[in-house]
C-alpha cells in the first residue's frame, strides 16, 4: 500500500525523482498481477453438537473479517478477539491458510509480500471455530489474490486444503459452506454434505471468561471406546440429523447427548453439566459443549424474522440465557452469553480490488456480497 511505500521513502531519505520512480514501479508490479486487495468474511462454527464428534458442525452468525493487500513489507494487524494473544507473524493461521492455498495451486514459491488486517468477532479459544475461521479466511484470500478457482463438485478442493491443516471437517466444513454440515473421510478424501436447518432456530452460547486449548481438551479422550458407547453415539447422531431435517426439535434433548467426549471433558469443564441442565430446565430443546469448549451451546426455537422486533414471550432464548448465567454464577464460572442464529452460507469475499484492461467488459463487472 501507499503507506508502506511512504515509510520506505522516509526511512531511506529518497529524493523526489526516486519517490516517483519507486511508486510507479510498485503500482506497475501490483497492477500487473491482478487482485491487489481482498476482504473476506468467515463465520463462527459450533462443532460436534453433542454426539457428532469430529464430523458434525454448524455455522453461526458471528463473523471475522480479514483484509489482505499486496505490500512492500509484511505486516499483520489484529483488532478484537484474541488481539492480545494471537501471533502477528507468519505463524498466524490466516497466513498459514493463505500459503496452503498457494501451495495447492502449485505456486508455493510465488506467495507475494502481503499486509494483513483482521477484525475478530468470533470468541477466541472458546470452542467456536476461531482457528478454522482463520484457516478458511486465509485460503479464500490466497485464492482471490492469486486469481485462482478450485473445483467443488466431486472434489471439494478447498475442504481438502483446510482439513489438511485442521485435521477434521467439523468446523472447517460449515465455515466454508455454511449451515449444518456432516463430514466424513471416504478413504480417499474428505466429503461433506448439508443437513437441512429448521426455520426459527436460535443458539444461546455461554462463553466463560477463561479459554481452553483444543489440544488440552483432546488429550482427555480415550484412544479406544466401548461398543456400548459407540452404539449410544451412533444412534444419537442419526437422531440429531433427523431432528434438524424434520424440524422435530424436541428430539434434541436426547439427540445432543454424548458418551465419547463430553463426559471425559467434564473434568476440565466443570461448568458443562450444570449449564446443560440449567438450559434444558429453562426450556431449551437441547444443549451441549461447543467444540472442545469451554463454550456451552443451547438450542431454542420460535424466531420469526428479526428477534429484536419480535415479542420476547414467543421465544425462549432469554430465559435460557438467564438460567445459564445463574447456574454459572452459582459455581463461580464468570462469563457472558451470546445469542445468535445458524447461518446458511459460509465464508465469502466481500470486496476485491482488481486491475483489468479498461477496454474490456470485465472491468465493469463487480461481485457484491455483504
Amino acid at each position: 500500500g501507499d503507506s508502506d511505500v511512504d515509510a520506505f521513502i522516509r526511512k531511506h531519505g529518497l529524493g523526489d525523482d526516486a519517490k516517483l520512480d519507486l511508486k510507479s514501479l510498485v503500482e506497475g508490479a501490483v497492477a500487473g498481477v491482478g487482485k491487489r486487495r481482498v476482504t473476506v468474511r468467515v463465520p463462527a462454527t459450533t462443532a460436534n453438537m453433542g454426539p457428532g464428534f469430529d464430523c458434525c458442525g454448524m455455522a453461526l452468525d458471528i463473523w471475522n473479517e480479514v483484509t489482505v493487500e499486496r505490500a512492500v513489507s509484511f505486516s499483520f494487524e489484529i483488532e478484537g478477539e484474541g488481539a492480545d494473544k494471537l501471533p502477528r507473524d507468519k505463524s498466524n493461521l490466516v497466513v498459514r491458510g493463505l500459503e496452503a492455498a498457494y501451495k495447492a495451486i502449485g505456486k508455493e514459491n510465488e506467495v507475494p509480500v502481503l499486509r494483513y488486517w483482521t477484525k475478530n468477532r468470533i470468541p477466541f479459544a472458546k470452542g467456536m471455530g476461531s482457528s478454522s475461521a482463520a484457516i478458511v479466511s486465509g485460503i479464500l484470500a490466497g485464492l482471490a489474490i492469486a486469481g485462482f478457482n478450485l473445483q467443488v463438485k466431486g472434489e471439494e478442493e478447498l475442504l481438502q486444503i483446510a482439513t489438511a491443516i485442521e485435521g477434521h471437517p467439523d468446523n472447517v466444513a460449515p465455515c466454508i459452506y455454511g449451515g449444518f454440515q456432516l463430514g466424513i473421510h471416504n478413504g480417499k478424501r474428505w466429503y461433506t454434505d448439508r443437513v437441512t436447518l429448521p426455520h426459527g432456530l436460535m443458539c444461546v452460547v455461554f462463553c466463560p471468561d477463561h479459554i481452553t486449548e483444543t489440544s488440552a481438551a483432546r488429550d482427555l479422550l480415550k484412544s479406544q471406546v466401548d461398543v456400548e458407547d459407540s452404539v449410544f453415539n451412533s444412534g444419537r447422531v442419526g437422531l440429531l440429523v433427523a431432528a434438524f431435517a424434520t424440524n422435530n426439535l424436541h428430539w434434541l434433548r436426547t439427540a445432543t447427548e454424548d458418551a465419547l467426549h463430553q463426559p471425559q471433558r467434564s473434568s476440565l469443564h466443570t461448568h458443562l453439566m450444570p449449564l446443560i441442565q440449567a438450559a434444558n430446565d429453562a426450556g431449551a430443546h437441547g444443549a451441549c459443549l461447543s467444540g472442545a469448549g469451554p463454550a456451552v451451546i443451547a438450542f431454542t426455537g420460535g424466531r420469526a424474522g428479526d428477534v429484536i422486533a419480535q415479542n420476547v414471550s414467543e421465544r425462549k432464548e432469554l430465559e435460557v440465557a438467564e438460567a445459564m448465567l445463574a447456574a454459572a454464577d452459582r459455581i463461580n464460572c464468570p462469563g457472558q452469553v451470546l445469542i445468535t442464529k445458524p447461518i446458511e452460507h459460509g465464508g465469502y469475499i466481500v470486496s476485491e480490488t482488481v486491475s483489468y484492461d479498461p477496454d474490456t467488459r470485465r472491468h465493469r463487472i463487480h461481485y457484491v456480497q455483504d
